[in-house]
């Protein structure tokens, strides 16, 4: 079986310090938090969420599952994204996506949602640069800096790893130049690994000569009865998508008792998976169970 890395998703909003203790205590090797200003129910900012994290653990990674890059001048997630390296001791990695799902938070952080991907790669371009050079001048479409220096930088070298989320053929393509990892959501093995093979051609076609991380973003629920489990994830993700979603889990979502979901599992995993980011996808009264039984029946069949 090929090294994995596993990490769990910090669900609660109002639990963020003791989820994330009691995920490193369990052995996940990251967790994660995704973002909206607006949404259909109660959502972390990921970036400050994961700064709680930080402050309250020691060794375990911390990405952003996705920051919603074009929401934010690139100088602002730039300063953002080095300070909450440096307070975690060279401990995150960035989770990039374009969003769009929910357009009223576009609207009112004015900025138009048609313009979104453009933002994102001249945003990537722009920290990168931020991250590692000084007196830095950018006429860009959106943004213009003037001999500006970012201190203190990263303290990663050159930065911290960027993920590239999505589904389409443009984000495939931002991971080729920009991604240091790929990190997908509903998504089915078979797609997963149709992916990887698009952006290593997409790479080559850039000259890039270092591999891009496979990974994988996934919701889950885990119980002993495996119709609970599907039915917990069913009325989640209908609730949190706001559409029915009771013939997707089977596809995109990871629903059924351990066995089901090793089984499951493997198949990501010998379509290419190394780092596998698990979000649960249940009643708040059942996630400290899912993610227990997840990490004591389920994953260490796959270490």
């Amino acid at each position: 079986m090929a090294q994995v890395e596993f990490g769990i998703g910090l669900r609660r909003v109002d639990a963020i310090a003791a989820s994330a203790r009691e995920a490193e205590r369990l052995g996940y090797q990251f967790v994660s938090t995704g973002e909206h200003v607006f949404f259909y129910g109660p959502v972390n900012n990921g970036l400050i969420a994961l700064a709680a994290a930080a402050g309250a653990t020691s060794s375990i990674k911390l990405i952003s599952a996705i920051t919603l890059v074009p929401l934010y001048p690139p100088p602002l997630l730039a300063k953002m994204v080095a300070t909450l390296d440096v307070i975690s001791n060279g401990r995150f990695h960035l989770g990039v996506g374009v969003g769009g799902e929910f357009a009223k938070e576009f609207d009112a952080c004015g900025v138009p949602v048609r313009e979104r991907g453009a933002r994102t790669n001249e945003s990537l371009a722009i920290m990168k640069r931020l991250w590692t050079e000084d007196d830095v001048s950018v006429e860009g479409r959106f943004t213009r800096l003037s001999g500006v220096t970012l201190a203190p930088k990263p303290m990663q070298r050159p930065h911290p790893p960027v993920w590239i989320s999505g589904r389409s053929e443009a984000a495939m393509r931002r991971c080729a130049r920009h991604g240091n990892g790929w990190l997908p959501y509903m998504y089915t093995p078979e797609r997963l690994s149709d992916s990887l093979d698009a952006i290593a051609r997409f790479a080559d076609a850039a000259g890039r000569d270092d591999a891009v991380i496979p990974g994988l973003h996934i919701f889950f629920a885990v119980h002993e009865d495996r119709e609970t489990a599907i039915e917990m994830t069913t009325q989640r993700l209908s609730l949190q998508y706001n559409q029915d979603f009771s013939r997707l889990v089977g596809r995109y979502a990871l629903a059924g008792n351990p066995d089901d979901c090793i089984a499951r599992l493997r198949e990501y995993i010998d379509a290419g998976a190394r780092t596998i980011m698990l979000n649960s996808a249940c009643p708040s009264d059942y996630i400290v169970d899912n993610e227990r039984l997840l990490a004591e029946s389920v994953l260490p069949a796959l270490s």
